[in-house]
């Protein structure tokens, strides 16, 4: 029996296809009603100017950092915890899984938008369980940070320290609070996938919860490189 790959289909859905003629056309009133593709893009741009103002706070944090480790002979370096390098790749993995997430669920979309057709059955998209994966290895990373500082305090650095470290809690710390956001992001997501929503809502939310997730895994990079090389 003939099989359908929903690759050769996932492009269409990308482009809003498959939506009905109203969609495009215009709804009730002479008001047009968006297809998933133009909701789709609506929500990604609406994502990025969210995190624009995020991205503003570290810039001034990074100005901050930079002038304050200039300005006198008070400001002693402090030894990153190595703990904070498995921290990054765990979070890195996260962002991986994240997106496999995402792909798996476009496939499934791409699937669910094909009208049966006789004699050709639909190839089944893989169905790993990469959202809560990804929601373990997200909540491995926040529980990394918290021994990388249970370390620290241990070590007696604390905030108060020294500018060096008063910056590296503010840093570290605010990531984690964006970060611990995403995670309400993820769980949502995960729950609505499990719900089995209508697939335009979980591609919807997984979507637009990997964009944040992947700015967060970026800026912690950066943060990790500018307190690792720029002592």
């Amino acid at each position: 029996m003939a099989t359908l790959n929903p690759s050769l289909v996932e492009e269409r859905l990308h482009s809003g296809g498959g939506a009905p003629p109203h969609a495009q056309d215009g709804g009730e009133g002479g008001r047009p009603d968006f297809s998933f593709g133009d909701r789709l893009r609506r929500n990604r741009i609406g994502m990025a100017v969210a995190l624009a103002p995020v991205a503003m706070v570290f810039v001034a944090f990074t100005s901050a950092y930079i002038v304050r480790q200039g300005l006198g002979e008070d400001w002693r370096a402090m030894e990153l915890p190595q703990i904070l390098w498995i921290n990054t790749l765990i979070l890195v993995a996260s962002s991986f899984t994240l997106e496999l997430a995402r792909r798996g669920l476009t496939r499934q979309a791409a699937l669910a938008q094909v009208p049966s057709v006789p004699g050709v059955a639909p190839v089944e998209a893989s169905s790993a369980p990469w959202l809560p994966i990804t929601l373990v290895l997200g909540l491995g990373f926040l529980a990394g940070q918290w021994m990388a500082w249970g370390q620290l305090a241990r070590q007696g650095i604390f905030i108060s320290s020294n500018p060096s470290n008063s910056f590296f809690y503010l840093l570290t710390g605010a990531h984690a609070l964006h970060l611990a956001g995403g995670l309400l992001a993820l769980a949502y997501a995960a729950a609505t996938a499990a719900l089995a929503h209508a697939w335009e809502r979980r591609r919807m939310v997984v979507d637009v919860t990997s964009w944040y997730w992947h700015f967060m895994a970026v800026l912690w990079i950066y943060i990790f490189a500018l307190l690792q090389f720029a002592k």
